[in-house]
């Protein structure tokens, strides 16, 4: 059985590059994927540049040049390049049109962003993949070249704090990431005061009794003939008590 020829398309201005992990694997299981191109401006510092897997096209500086230089390709694809399955990875709005024009033609067309896609995208696609699913604790997402997120994170922690493209001082750059994870960690002493702080929950300082007074009420003493009676009670005659001395005369 032949597989169908699959044409992965990449807005590089509008998707990290963390996400080409995922938009080549969405991408592979609709069949063989023989043109992967990511369109962006090559003269900024893109992470884009470092994946061979992909074809980097230079777009140029002008205004939205990547995205009429990826619908321009698309259908060029579509009309001659026998390419009958398209996976187009932006969270732009205005790819909705691209999208219905090769849907239109009776081609497969595959969405993936990022939860900022507007829906006029995700429902203008055959179907739609959200990239921005976070992976499970403890568990980094794989990038298609083998980087991962963190790896991305240091490269940009790195970027902010170069300067002239010297980059920085190894013994720097393990409390900035961990600044930057952990920010509550570091702030000053005047912003930690201000916090609210859970307090516990003190315990009553009322005795408490059945009363709810703290106070036990008298037990009743019961009789040699089984009368009950307090303790300030006088003995009963009719059961036999005896009664007090008299005093002498």
């Amino acid at each position: 059985m032949v597989s169908r020829r699959v044409a992965v398309l990449i807005d590089g201005d509008n998707v990290s590059a963390k996400h080409s992990g995922p938009v080549l694997t969405e991408a592979k299981k609709l069949g063989r994927v023989d043109i992967a191109r990511i369109y962006a401006a090559a003269n900024c510092n893109s992470d884009w540049l470092d994946l061979p897997e992909f074809r980097f096209i230079h777009a140029g500086k002008g205004k939205n040049a990547a995205d009429l230089l990826l619908c321009i390709d698309a259908m060029e694809f579509a009309i001659t390049g026998g390419v009958d399955t398209f996976a187009i990875a932006s969270s732009d709005g205005d790819f909705a049109h691209l999208a219905q024009r090769l849907r239109e033609k009776g081609l497969h067309v595959l969405g993936m962003g990022e939860a900022k896609a507007p829906d006029g995208f995700r429902l203008a696609c055959t179907e739609f993949r959200q990239l921005d699913s976070k992976p499970k604790r403890g568990q980094a997402a794989p990038t298609a070249h083998g980087c991962r997120d963190f790896d991305f994170r240091i490269r940009d922690m790195i970027r902010q704090h170069s300067t002239n493209g010297r980059g920085m001082r190894i013994a720097d750059l393990a409390p900035k990431m961990h600044a930057a994870q952990h920010p509550d960690q570091h702030l000053p002493r005047a912003k930690l005061a201000r916090l609210p702080v859970r307090k516990a929950k003190s315990l009553p300082t009322r005795p408490q009794g059945p009363r709810g007074d703290g106070s036990v009420p008298p037990r009743r003493i019961r009789g040699e003939l089984g009368a009950t009676r307090g303790p300030g009670d006088r003995p009963d005659k009719r059961f036999g008590a005896a009664s007090a001395p008299r005093a002498p005369c």
